[in-house]
């Protein structure tokens, strides 16, 4: 490795590790998201260590994303799908409705703000932090802009969502726990199955990239590994236990925020005064709306309150799971809705954002003839 990118890289460690004091699980991503794009846009030499290659190599980007998506679909099981298949219409309205919002969301940014459409669009959806500025720059939009209204609001939901969670337990609800864990110690058959299910992933994901799915590193590693997980769930077998040790997430998250960081240009934040002040009302209201739906959802179903708004607040995977295992929630169901909804923004939306694209581009050239 250039020395230059090691101690870029060390850097970004620091900052990661710094960040990830305050307790925020993707700490990691957003303090090396902060200092590589303090070293792209007041050290430019520290961060163009090859002559003509902005950055950092692509494929530190495409390993975080792969390492990602195994770690999403591993959360998947067939216990979790059978709870989501008997509330599956509450499930996708939900979904839909929070979507629709976020478009709409996407839209006033655009109109009120100096941000491009696509980057409007794809800032408001409710992907989170760890997934949409990935999905940012593999569709040409603004992934520094993305980032940082993605961390607005995940910063937003996880300064309301736990408090308004730990209120309703207080006052009115006793939780439900349905968490799957595992303390077992690691033997030789898990890691011989990592090694084939990493080799399965990687196929995965170039299989992926082959057949040009968005982000395909982390959509085609994450549904190999969901189809092994569903597999091994189906046939009792322990196979679909793999060797996954938590510190390759950590690696991934420093891989990504680096990435996305060291691409930062100032002329990617004009007009960032506004975008953030829209972006912030947009997020706020994104949250109520979820409250009122996990209200509805909750008083039709068998699923507490609590469940219901971790499960679709738009704080990311990990952030929600993390409050649903502290809080005693079902953490399973609020993976699988929350990885279910990254799904449907990374493979439908852009197919949406692009005809809305071009709708309204249409649109402009014609009031100006």
């Amino acid at each position: 490795m250039n020395r230059k990118r090691l101690y870029i890289l060390l850097l970004c460690i620091l900052s990661g590790y710094f960040v990830s004091l305050t307790g925020i699980s993707v700490g990691w991503m957003i303090g090396a998201f902060l200092m590589g794009g303090i070293l792209s846009l007041w050290i430019p030499s520290w961060i163009n260590p090859a002559e003509g290659v902005p950055g950092v190599p692509k494929y530190w980007m495409f390993i975080g994303q792969w390492i990602l998506g195994v770690e999403l679909g591993q959360k998947m099981n067939t216990g979790v799908f059978h709870l989501f298949i008997e509330n599956w219409l509450y499930v996708i309205t939900i979904l839909l409705v929070s979507i629709l919002f976020s478009l709409l969301t996407g839209y006033f940014l655009w109109r009120f703000s100096q941000t491009d459409l696509l980057t409007s669009f794809i800032g408001t959806a409710p992907g989170g932090i760890s997934v949409m500025p990935i999905f940012a720059e593999e569709i040409g939009a603004n992934p520094a802009l993305v980032s940082i209204i993605q961390i607005i609001r995940v910063l937003l939901v996880i300064g309301t969502v736990p408090l308004l969670a730990i209120y309703w337990t207080n006052s009115s609800e006793k939780l439900h726990t349905s968490v799957l864990a595992s303390d077992a110690p690691v033997e030789v058959h898990h890691l011989f199955w990592m090694g084939l299910v990493v080799i399965l992933s990687v196929g995965g994901s170039f299989l992926a990239k082959y057949l040009k799915f968005p982000t395909p590193w982390l959509l085609g590693s994450m549904i190999v590994v969901a189809i092994w997980q569903v597999i091994g769930g189906l046939y009792k077998e322990s196979f679909s236990v793999i060797y996954w040790p938590h510190g390759l997430l950590i690696i991934s998250q420093l891989l990504i925020g680096l990435s996305i960081g060291s691409r930062l240009t100032s002329r990617m934040f004009v007009g960032i005064k506004r975008t953030l002040l829209v972006g912030s009302l947009g997020s706020v209201g994104l949250i109520i709306v979820i409250a009122l739906c996990a209200t509805v959802m909750s008083k039709v179903t068998d699923i507490s309150w609590i469940t219901a708004i971790l499960a679709f607040a738009p704080g990311g995977i990990a952030e929600m799971a993390a409050t649903a295992v502290a809080l005693d929630a079902d953490s399973t169901f609020v993976v699988v809705v929350q990885v279910l909804r990254i799904g449907i923004v990374i493979t439908v939306l852009p197919a949406v954002f692009k005809f809305l694209e071009r709708r309204i581009t249409k649109k402009e050239i014609s009031m100006t003839k």
